[in-house]
Formats: structure tokens, sequence, C-alpha cells
């Protein structure tokens, strides 16, 4: 009983630290793609870095954010508001890596994979679990059928994705890849 308020309290420090993570994420999420669609729609200037003729990718950035949040993480160990300003630059340190996460498993590969797209919806909703989800110790029989019921409807709906991104894939996959070829150099 003793060390309940304890793990309450640090329950609740995580949870506002991953809701502030989940923020990074969203918005740079969000702000990455939208930049990217009026770069090659010729909306806004081309802003991509390239370093001899080879386009930077912002997945980049994001490899070096990490490395440089995970170092001051260990290293430094923060507290209060430097661990919360931590946690949201992690939040944009994932969403730019993940967000081109199809290109991790085909190297050369078009910016337009869905397995990026399946990478952020992965990510960002386990980080609404540990941003919102009740602490495992207060699960309740209600919190697991309603689990159990998520957890169907989002298979089920992952199945009916992946089924229209095949479908949609097709007719608009050559059309996508055309204008990512376009806006390069």
């Amino acid at each position: 009983m003793h060390g309940e308020p304890a793990c309450q309290a640090e329950t609740s420090a995580a949870a506002a630290l991953g809701r502030r993570t989940l923020f990074g994420f969203l918005v740079t999420f969000v702000l990455a793609r939208t930049l990217v669609l009026l770069i090659m729609a010729r909306r806004v200037p081309n802003l991509y870095f390239f370093l001899s003729g080879t386009h930077v990718h912002h997945l980049n950035y994001g490899i070096f954010l990490l490395t440089g949040v995970g170092a001051y993480l260990l290293f430094g160990m923060p507290r209060g508001r430097a661990l919360r300003i931590t946690a949201l630059i992690y939040g944009v340190a994932l969403a730019l890596t993940f967000d081109e996460f199809g290109m991790w498993l085909h190297l050369g590969g078009s910016y337009w994979q869905r397995a990026s797209i399946d990478a952020v919806v992965v990510v960002a909703a386990l980080l609404g679990l540990i941003a919102f989800a009740s602490a495992l110790r207060r699960f309740e029989s209600r919190h697991a059928i309603a689990s159990l019921v998520l957890l169907i409807v989002l298979v089920g709906f992952g199945l009916a994705l992946h089924d229209a991104a095949v479908r949609i894939g097709h007719v608009a996959g050559p059309r996508l890849e055309a204008l990512e070829e376009a806006s390069s150099p």
C-alpha cells in the first residue's frame, strides 16, 4: 500500500511524457508529409537537401535526432522541464524516421511505400496507449473486454486498409512515383 501513490505518480508522469511524445510525433509527421506534397506539387521551392547529387531523406535527420536524444537521456539524465522537452524531441525524431520506414526495408525505394504509413500508424497507436491507457495494475475485466474488441476492430481495419491500399496503389502509384521523380534534380 505504501508504494501505491508513488507508482501512480510514476504512471502519471510516464503518461504525460507519452502525450508529449505523441504530440511531437503527430505534428511532425503531418508537417513532413505536407511539406513533401507541397514541394512535389511545386507549390513551394525545393527545400530538399542534396549532397553530391544525392537526396538526403528526412529519415536521416530522425536517426541523428534519435541518437542525440538517446545519448542525452543516458548521460544527461534530464528531469523536469528538460525531460519534457526531450520527450517532445523524441516524438519529432520518431516521426522523421518512421515516416520513411518503407525506405528502411527497400533501400532506394519510393517515398510512397505503404510500409511507411503502416509503421506510422503502429507507432502512433503504441504512443497513444502509453499516453492514455490505464496502468496495467489497475486493469479490470472490462478493460480486457474493451481491449479485445479494439484488437478485433483494428485487425479488421488493417485488412481493409491493406486491400484498399493495394487497389489504390495500382491506380495512383505510378502517378505518385512520376511526381516524385519530377521533383528530384
